[in-house]
This record gives structure tokens, sequence and C-alpha cells, in this order.
């Protein structure tokens, strides 16, 4: 039973003096250990005496415990409010229900509430793109650079949209953003005034990924290198020599094969790169790496995708030992010398390899070169947090291919301006690499050019003017710790593969 003075009335705030009625309230608590909480609270209801009010008879609340139209106690609502808060409606339904507590997934999103959208934009804006499904619907998100936190979520990635919004809420004198042209389009038209600043960690994003198709388009180069050096070293037993194998009729193979006839079908067509990636349900990255990469070179990243399995190291060996015993040689011997090389496969794994052998179907083994994903992050990373073995065959991959060298020579100095901040010596680097660089880096360098202003400022910018982070008040790190903003956002030094990421100002 409530014993706290009488309650006032929330329209007109005057303070009640005779009682209506009384009746129970049942309201769930915080656990006690492993065991439910139900707080059962008699509650008095009281007139109204005010004659131009409203409201004729209201309900006591207590403080701290109780809420209008709440069947939880406050404390219980603020548990779930921050849980729902860092893991979402079902993950936190999931774990409320270990708890056992009762909290589905849509009462949970029902306590989240967007936070006010401010009337000015802040004078540090930063504008990125992120996925509510990934290649079907995109959002925009705007971060607050100085202050840390998330200040707006617009439903799409368009440049009208995002020129509406400048529009209503004027103020921005920073606008941090990537490369894409819809965001350089309505910064143009509804803020030509503000400072557009390109996005480092984007910057080496974009590097990485021209450096990575540099390494696919030249495998052939690392293959043959090490193919050479391999025949140099001059084996004691001689390796198995096969014909070519023809690609496998995989369903990876299979789609590559037709994804590539649709898309070039549709582009003989005068279909345009959006149409076709509307159409196929693609993203237009995709649909531009089919167009401009020859199917062969598709069809053998494709294939190379497969796992290589604990027996990949060991099929040279069973291909130079069958050849050496010219097929007279059982399954579980050639198991027992490669499990004491170190194999610790079964001995099924090796049936179908050594029934290709006999067969003579069998594929032949190729040389051991790094994927092209691994080259780039040993390019990208500084020297000096290799290891020596990382050196080593990046020194090995340097001498195999004089495109993959000078690409590597001006990632490298691309990545020291960023990190030295020295912007001034930009359009010299987009010289050089117009000049003799490989055709992705030359893409590279184009953007930049056409770009070079925000480039500039993104790489020349001094971090001082960033202001001291306030203090998060409780529970709004929740919108802001789904996002990584921030002015010091350290660069990706291995591959970046990440999408959706927030701005990192670049400044």
């Amino acid at each position: 039973m409530s014993t706290a003075c009488p309650g006032r009335c929330p329209n007109c705030c005057k303070q009640a003096r005779r009682v209506h009625s009384t009746y129970q309230r049942t309201l769930d608590e915080r656990p006690l250990g492993s065991c439910r909480v139900v707080v059962r609270l008699r509650v008095r209801r009281y007139f109204c005496d005010r004659g131009g009010c409203s409201r004729t008879t209201f309900v006591e609340q207590v403080p701290g415990l109780s809420a209008r139209y709440r069947r939880s106690s406050t404390g219980l609502v603020g548990w779930l409010r921050s849980i729902a808060i860092e893991l979402g409606g079902r993950p936190a339904g999931r774990l409320y229900r270990r708890l056992r507590l009762a909290a589905g997934r849509t009462r949970l999103l029902r306590l989240l509430t967007a936070p006010a959208v401010p009337d000015r934009a802040p004078r540090v804006l930063g504008v990125d793109e992120f996925a509510f499904r990934k290649g079907c619907t995109y959002g925009t998100v705007l971060v607050d650079v100085e202050a840390g936190r998330v200040v707006d979520v617009l439903p799409d990635r368009t440049s009208e949209t995002f020129a509406a919004w400048l529009t209503e809420h004027p103020g921005a004198e920073i606008i941090c953003r990537d490369r894409a042209t819809a965001y350089t389009k309505a910064v143009r038209k509804a803020a030509p005034d503000a400072l557009e600043v390109a996005d480092r960690w984007h910057l080496l994003q974009n590097l990485s990924a021209a450096v990575e198709k540099t390494c696919h388009q030249h495998r052939d180069c690392l293959r043959k290198h090490a193919e050479e050096e391999t025949v140099t070293e001059a084996p004691a037993v001689p390796p198995m020599l096969l014909p070519p194998a023809e690609l496998p009729r995989t369903q990876i193979i299979e789609r590559t094969r037709h994804r590539y006839e649709d898309i070039h079908r549709l582009l003989e067509k005068h279909w345009t790169i959006s149409a076709i990636a509307r159409r196929l349900n693609l993203e237009r990255k995709a649909v531009r790496c089919f167009r401009d990469t020859n199917l062969d070179q598709l069809l053998v990243s494709a294939h190379e995708r497969r796992p290589n399995g604990v027996l990949e190291p060991f099929r040279a060996y069973l291909n130079a030992r069958f050849t050496e015993a010219q097929g007279q040689v059982s399954g579980t011997r050639l198991f027992l010398e490669i499990q004491a090389s170190g194999y610790r496969g079964s001995r099924q794994v090796i049936r179908k390899p050594l029934a290709a052998l006999r067969a003579g179907t069998a594929e032949p083994v190729r040389a051991d070169i790094p994927s092209p994903r691994k080259i780039t992050s040993w390019i990208m990373r500084p020297r000096e947090t290799l290891t020596e073995s990382q050196d080593e065959r990046l020194l090995q991959v340097r001498l195999a291919c004089p495109d993959i060298t000078r690409a590597c020579d001006l990632a490298r100095t691309f990545a020291d301006l960023v990190r030295h901040q020295r912007g001034y010596l930009l359009l010299e680097w987009v010289r050089q690499a117009e000049q003799d660089a490989p055709k992705p880096m030359k893409g590279v360098a184009g953007f930049l050019r056409q770009d070079l202003d925000a480039v500039t400022a993104g790489l020349t910018l001094p971090l001082e003017f960033r202001r001291r982070r306030r203090p998060r008040e409780p529970g709004e790190n929740a919108q802001a710790s789904h996002v990584r903003p921030g002015l010091v956002r350290t660069p990706p030094h291995s591959h970046p593969h990440s999408a959706g990421d927030a701005p990192s100002a670049g400044l």
C-alpha cells in the first residue's frame, strides 16, 4: 500500500485532497538471483478538484518504482532499454529469456527512441553510407565528428536526400566524406561554402583495392617465377607431369560464367551500370568488375576460392611418389609417409586424389604463391611491422613482377603522404602514377585528380581543431557505439574489407 503524500494532477499540477478509490497493480521488478520478483502495489485514485481541469481523476505514481501504463518497474525498464540499445531486438530478447524475464523483441524495440535532431548541423559533419541490407538497401549516417556521436540517419544515399538535409540544417563548416559523387554533388548544391575533406581511411581503402587488383592481374608472373624457382632447386624426385586440366564444372564456376554472359548481353543493349545492377540484384562495383575483367581471369579467381584443405601441402609429394613407384604403391603406405611428415587428416581424404592419379585425371600441382589479398596486406602495412619471412616473401613477389613492384612503391609513397600529412606532394604523386603505373593505380590517380581539393585538404589539415569530447550521458553510447566516427581513426594497414564504416574525417 502506498503511503506517500497525495499526488498532483498530471494536467494542472494541483495537489489532490480527496481519494476516489484504490486498486492493485502488479509490476515486474529486476530479478533477485535466479528468482523472479513481482511487486504487488495498491495505489490510490484521486479526484482533481480544479474546476477548469479536463481531468476528473488520476492515479498516483510511486517515484522510482512505477510509471503510467507500465507493467514493469522503472528500474527494470532501464535494464530493458540499456540492453536493447546495445544488442538490438532479437539478441536482447534471447538474453532476457536466459535471465528468465519476459521481454519480446517488439517490446524491446518500442523502448528505443530516436534522439532529437538539432536544428543546425555540427561544425564538423561526417557523412558515410551504410547497408540496411547489403547489396539491396543503403542509408546515410551523419556524425558529429567533434562530439563523437550520431546526428541523424537518412533513409537512402541519394544526393537529393542529403542536399535537403543540409538545406534544413545549416551550419556545417567542414564536411568529411568519402569520394562518392552523390555526396559531393549534394555538398556543392546545398552547402557551397563548406570545406570538403576526403576521408583518409577511404583513400587508403581505395588504394589497397587497386593494389589487390594489380596483384590479381599479374598472378601469372608470380606463378611463372615460383615454377622457375622450383625447377632450379632440382628436386630428388621429379614431379608428375600432367596435361593442363579443364576447370571443373562447379557451382561457383557455372554461376560466374552465366553472370558474365548476362552482364555482357545487357551491355550490348546499352544498359547502364545501375540498371544492370538493379536487374541482376548486384552491386555496381560487381557489374564493373565483370565488365572490365576477362572471363578466363574471373573463372580462375572463382576456381582458386576453394579451400586448400589439410591435404594441399602434401599433394606434390603424393604426385612425386606415385610417379616414382609407377603407380605400384598403396594408399596406406602413402598415408603413413605423409602422416610422419605432419599430415593431420584422415586416411579417407587421400582416396580421391589417388583415384584421380590412377585414372590420369588429376589436376597438376600448382606452385605455392601468396594470394593477392595477402600481398596487399604486406604492402599496405608499415615495413617495420612485417616479420622477416613476410619481408622475404614480399621481396620475391617484387622480383617476380615489375608492375607489382611499381604498385608497391606508389602505395607506400601514398601511405607515407597520408600518415605524415604531406598533402603538398599529392599532385606530384598523381603525375607519377598517371605516367608509368599499372592500370588500376592509374584509375586511382585519375579519381584523385578529379577530387584534388578535398583530398589535399584531407592530407593537409591538422588535428588541433578537434575539441575535447564531452562525457556521454547514460545510454547515449547506444547510437554512437555502432558507428566509429572520430578524427583520429587509425588508417588500415592490412587489407580493408569492411563495409559500412563510418567516416573517419581524415583530418
